[in-house]
């Protein structure tokens, strides 16, 4: 049978000092508390605070709102004719959004609203300072969340070897297209310029007929030629 490894005897107390030992530690630190909310926490970019909504990209697929756990997210639209672009094409329907709503009463902040989106109408804010009394405030509309989008924090830079987003591309490349085409309208609304020859004042042809004669009168040879 093997045996058994010594132990240390246990000194009575010793528990209670090491208690003691960690509070003293602890009261002799100074304490470090933030002045909220005269001084601001230092929160990460990630932070989930609330979530904001860029109007201009949402296309009412209504994939965030059917993925959502909670059912927190309202959205209604309605569908529009688009003219064809071109003579002879055909008309398109569109969604118009009319609502979208977000009840943050209801929200668990998981986040699957946001990587859901497809076209990026969704974003997290590190703001967290909207609680109200009346829990009905706390739907924030398209407007509100809209508002939100301002304090969305900018995305980290890319690395120095990383391609340009498809986006950044394309809009540059729209923007060039733009600038040259109104370059184009400019040059062809801008008025000819007039002739020269007939705004040239008199003094200037008097001027040039007087050079003209001086370089036709130079030293002449005497009549008797020389002797």
């Amino acid at each position: 049978m093997a045996e058994s490894l010594p132990t240390r005897p246990r000194i009575p107390g010793s528990g209670l000092a090491k208690g003691l030992a960690v509070t003293l530690r602890t009261m002799t630190k100074k304490t470090v508390t933030r002045q909220y909310p005269d001084a601001q926490p230092e929160l990460p970019p990630r932070t989930r605070g609330v979530i904001g909504l860029f109007e201009e990209n949402c296309t009412v697929c209504m994939l965030c709102a059917r993925e959502c756990p909670d059912w927190c997210i309202y959205i209604d639209s309605h569908k529009e004719t688009v003219p064809p672009a071109a003579p002879g094409g055909r008309e398109r329907s569109r969604n118009v959004l009319d609502r979208f709503a977000i009840d943050f009463a209801l929200c668990m902040y998981c986040g699957i609203c946001i990587e859901v989106c497809p076209f990026d109408a969704l974003f997290w804010s590190p703001e967290f300072e909207y609680a109200e009394t009346d829990i009905h405030e706390l739907t924030h509309e398209r407007d509100r969340l809209r508002e939100w989008m301002w304090t969305v924090p900018a995305p980290p830079a890319l690395d120095p070897g990383a391609e340009e987003p498809k986006e950044v591309a394309a809009a540059r490349k729209a923007a060039d297209k733009l600038a040259a085409e109104q370059a184009a309208q400019a040059e062809a609304s801008a008025p000819a310029p007039a002739d020269t020859e007939a705004s040239a004042p008199a003094d200037t042809e008097a001027s040039a007929s007087g050079g003209s004669e001086r370089e036709g009168s130079g030293p002449t040879e005497p009549e008797g030629g020389v002797s």
